[in-house]
């Protein structure tokens, strides 16, 4: 199943719609670039620049952590005041994308599973706790949960796996080229959220969008 820039999915076949967290879920930019400045800032750094918050914007904890600081022998410092900072406060500057919950709704009414693939890792519970989704997905998958993180395609397969599922009856939406490369290795299908540049089979920019390719009805 190769990935292209013009629609190809069949829908007929699909049973998941798996998603990414941020950037697909939440508008999560704000939070964490709060998130990773105050970590600098406590450690004496200038705060993240575009193409830094980039980067980091797709990566692991630990990925993030070995890039912002390289010099550092040991992380102990960094993930001791990381444990104390937590993530709780910055929780509530993520925006639930328009249309996400309806979407959802929509979704189970038609009996799709609804799944979470993110390289996010400790954070995840409190994120659907604080925003009180913790029923609206089957499966959550996290960085912590496999061997190797995207843009490896574990989490995927994991998900796969537990489901019964083929690959050619997942949708996968994300909006990095983490995400294109785990469902190009997975073999599922894929739709970019947002980003024009990334190589998908679908191109979505709302969660009307969405549902629209699925030819859902959304009240």
């Amino acid at each position: 199943m190769s990935l292209s820039n013009k629609l190809e999915i069949d829908i007929k076949k699909i049973k998941a719609v798996v998603f990414d967290c941020d950037g697909v879920l939440f508008d999560t930019a704000q939070a964490n670039r709060m998130y990773y400045n105050t970590l600098l800032d406590h450690f004496g750094k200038p705060n993240l620049s575009d193409d830094q918050f980039r980067l980091v914007h797709m990566f692991t904890v630990k990925e993030a952590l070995n890039y912002l600081f390289p010099e550092m022998d040991s992380m102990e410092s960094v993930y001791a005041f990381m444990k104390d900072m937590g993530y709780h406060g910055f929780v509530q500057y993520m925006n639930v994308e328009p249309g996400l919950n309806e979407l959802l709704e929509s979704l189970r009414r038609c009996g799709y599973k609804r799944c979470i693939a993110t390289n996010r890792t400790n954070t995840m519970a409190d994120v659907l706790k604080i925003h009180d989704m913790e029923s609206l997905f089957e499966m959550v998958v996290t960085a912590a949960d496999v061997k190797n993180p995207k843009p490896a395609p574990d989490e995927l397969v994991k998900i796969m796996t537990a489901l019964n599922l083929k690959p050619e009856q997942i949708l996968f939406v994300g909006d990095s080229e983490y995400d294109q490369l785990a469902a190009k290795g997975a073999g599922t299908w894929f739709t970019a959220f947002k980003n024009p540049a990334l190589i998908a089979h679908y191109h979505a920019v709302s969660m009307a969008d969405l549902g629209n390719m699925l030819s859902l009805k959304i009240k």
